[in-house]
């Protein structure tokens, strides 16, 4: 397909230390490379991001790095576990990061750089909280440029209270799991493709003249 895609991986962990939500990751990551789709993942703490909005903060931040990536990929996947009911602290992280990026418009049409590529995630946790960070994540990504096909979001929970996680539960064999992985994989594909293909054409710098025109 000629598409490449990224996943940021936001477990709080570092390398080399085992991701639960990685492990989740590698499934998409081969049932991608069954459809000629090329992935990168990226484990957000093996870098030195800074706090901040911008799409630099300065001496020593890595973010700059992870940037570039994610302007070169058609397909953005967020990877997140699941900690007190919400995203990790660095997929929140990520996401006051990538607002740096509506500075970067393109001069011509006024898009953002995550125009044109489509965006999903994937979960993994104990309890409840993966609907939350679906919901909140893949929000995000629209208004930052990303389109959000049907189906795009992957998840493992566990039972209520303190237990196994993904792993060791043994969720790489739960049904509802798999069968979520396969439509995120098969969607993003699709619709990267076709953005590929036919571009948005929106115009946001006219759209916006209009709008000054009958606002006070």
């Amino acid at each position: 397909m000629g598409l490449k895609a990224l996943f940021l991986n936001c477990t709080l962990k570092y390398s080399p230390e085992i991701s639960n939500t990685r492990v989740l990751i590698d499934k998409a990551v081969k049932l991608f490379e069954e459809l000629g789709v090329e992935s990168e993942v990226v484990r957000v703490t093996d870098y030195n991001v800074k706090f901040g909005v911008s799409s630099d903060e300065g001496e020593g931040d890595q973010w700059p790095l992870i940037l570039e990536k994610i302007k070169a990929c058609d397909i953005l996947i967020i990877g997140s576990p699941i900690w007190f009911g919400v995203r990790s602290s660095v997929t929140q992280l990520v996401l006051e990061r990538l607002d740096g990026t509506y500075e970067e418009y393109d001069k011509e049409t006024g898009q953002f750089p995550l125009y044109g590529k489509v965006a999903g995630v994937v979960i993994t946790g104990n309890e409840d909280g993966a609907h939350n960070i679906a919901a909140n994540t893949l929000f995000n990504l629209t208004h930052l440029g990303c389109t959000v096909p049907p189906n795009v979001d992957s998840y493992w929970v566990g039972p209520a209270g303190p237990g196994p996680s993904y792993i060791d539960a043994g969720g790489e064999r739960h049904l509802y799991t798999n069968k979520t992985i396969r439509y995120m994989v098969n969607n993003l594909a699709f619709f990267a493709k076709l953005l590929k293909d036919n571009p948005i054409p929106t115009n946001i710098n006219k759209l916006y003249e209009d709008a000054v025109k009958e606002s006070d």
